[in-house]
């Protein structure tokens, strides 16, 4: 029997989870996937949105705004990536001046703080790439980026430590109230905990509908990016917006917290909650709304292109709190874009609620403190030579194009809630998200985590599940 048992291990799920921490409380999160950050986590934009865009008044504007001031005292506490750049929402023409100040007296209603229209002159000489036929700007200079893995790992992280325990490769089914609180049906057997936090993404409103005769729905919105080379991550400086429509943002130009540069999301509703698959379309689409904004847009550097889902729920609100009508069912739905922003947020208002809920006293070993991979690359030379010298893994290059040695990636794996595949290597130390997207380092970490977690070589997989590299022998295929 558990306290609380949440459900989803994105950025949501585990802010819930290293709050509960501070508690003394069973508390357990079950995830489909091999690993944290495998969702709507780990595919968005990166950004720390300031908070002027969310209806004024809205559970989503004022958890936007509450994430983003905590967002700052995080990344120090659990040592992740973020970077307060700065952000503009670019307006193309005289016309549409009003709506540009309507976004300005909403960010103010919001609490946005600093917010100002920069002039035609003022926004040149910020931004010099930008377009010629733009006319103003609304600039938010609290807007930032963010890695979404590192956050959403070193969240899990301190969570884990603190005592919260993870199950991977744990698909619930079905749900059914008990006396005592919810007992949870999984591809690995059944669970029974008092409190159930429903943080599914997508399919949250699966999860509420099985419990609660008041339906949600969620509309998985499909978003196309491109991610350029870090050769043009100095193209601009802060995150470039256009003025909001009706699905969401519009296009963005922004430079990441790693270098690159990032072009995207397109915004298309699909029905598959899987459908992470790009398309001809979507990237034309995204490249030609992007170039509205900037001039000479170095889209032919691009090394990769991806999409992710956003959980849209029809009245585009956040809704969290216990089911109206499913006792000690909390819900944790239609978390999209401010989502990642107000993660910190959500993580607190849900804790507070099962605090209170359970009487939860402090748990008297939490840390809230959490350090990353050691990355040799913030090392004077002297601390280099000396790293190496003591631990000669760290001279061996296995990433070219990101400088990942083989320390890192033993740090990775060896780490609390370590990586058990390629793609959780890469989502720790970056190991193949380079310029050559891992064409020259997937078969050297493969070796590494075969050796290091005692299986073959054809057990290790890209991202879980089926998802292996090595098929059969060579005595097969002779």
């Amino acid at each position: 029997m558990y306290d609380i048992v949440i459900i989803g291990a994105g950025v949501t799920g585990c802010s819930v989870a290293r709050e509960l921490s501070r508690y003394k409380a069973k508390v357990c999160v079950v995830e489909k996937c091999e690993d944290v950050c495998c969702g709507t986590s780990k595919a968005n934009s990166a950004i720390v949105h300031a908070g002027y865009d969310a209806a004024a008044g809205s559970l989503m504007a004022k958890l936007n705004v509450e994430g983003n001031r905590l967002m700052g005292s995080l990344s120090e506490e659990l040592d992740f990536s973020f970077r307060r750049n700065g952000s503009l929402v670019v307006c193309m023409s005289e016309a549409d001046m009003p709506g540009l100040n309507r976004l300005y007296q909403n960010g103010l209603e919001n609490g946005v703080e600093r917010l100002r229209i920069l002039s035609q002159e003022e926004l040149r000489a910020m931004e010099p790439n930008i377009s010629p036929d733009a006319v103003a700007a609304l600039y938010a200079p609290t807007g930032g980026i963010v890695c979404p893995f590192g956050l959403t790992i070193a969240l899990a992280e301190n969570a884990y430590t603190n005592g919260v325990e993870f199950k991977f490769d744990t698909e619930v089914s079905g749900l059914s109230p008990t006396a005592g609180g919810w007992s949870i049906e999984t591809n690995r057997g059944r669970i029974e905990t008092k409190y159930a936090v429903n943080a599914a993404g997508v399919y949250a409103d699966v999860f509420h509908n099985m419990v609660s005769a008041k339906k949600i729905h969620i509309t998985p919105r499909r978003g196309d990016y491109c991610l350029l080379d870090k050769s043009t991550g100095g193209f601009v400086e802060k995150t470039i917006f256009q003025l909001p429509g009706r699905y969401g943002k519009g296009v963005l130009v922004s430079p990441t917290v790693h270098g690159n540069l990032i072009v995207g999301p397109t915004a298309i509703d699909i029905e598959d909650r899987e459908g992470t698959n790009t398309t001809a379309g979507g990237i034309n689409e995204l490249i030609g709304k992007a170039g509205a904004t900037v001039r000479n847009l170095p889209i032919r550097q691009v090394i990769t292109s991806f999409a992710g889902l956003r959980a849209h729920e029809d009245g585009h609100e956040f809704i969290i709190g216990e089911a109206e009508d499913a006792p000690r069912f909390i819900d944790c739905a239609g978390i999209e874009s401010p989502g990642l922003s107000s993660a910190p947020a959500i993580g607190i208002m849900v804790g507070n609620l099962l605090r209170d809920r359970l009487r939860l006293g402090p748990n008297p070993d939490f840390s809230g403190k959490r350090k990353g991979v050691l990355n040799p690359k913030t090392l004077s030379k002297e601390e280099h030579t000396k790293l190496i010298q003591e631990h000669p893994a760290y001279g061996n290059i296995i990433c070219r194009c990101e400088n990942v040695t083989e320390g890192e990636i033993l740090d990775a794996i060896h780490r609390p809630l370590g990586a058990k595949s390629l793609d959780g290597v890469k989502r720790r130390i970056r190991a193949g998200m380079g310029r050559c997207q891992a064409g020259f380092c997937s078969p050297r970490t493969l070796e590494i985590l075969a050796r290091e977690l005692n299986l073959p070589q054809g057990e290790i997989t890209k991202c879980g599940g089926a998802s292996r590299l090595i098929v059969g022998t060579i005595k097969d295929r002779v």
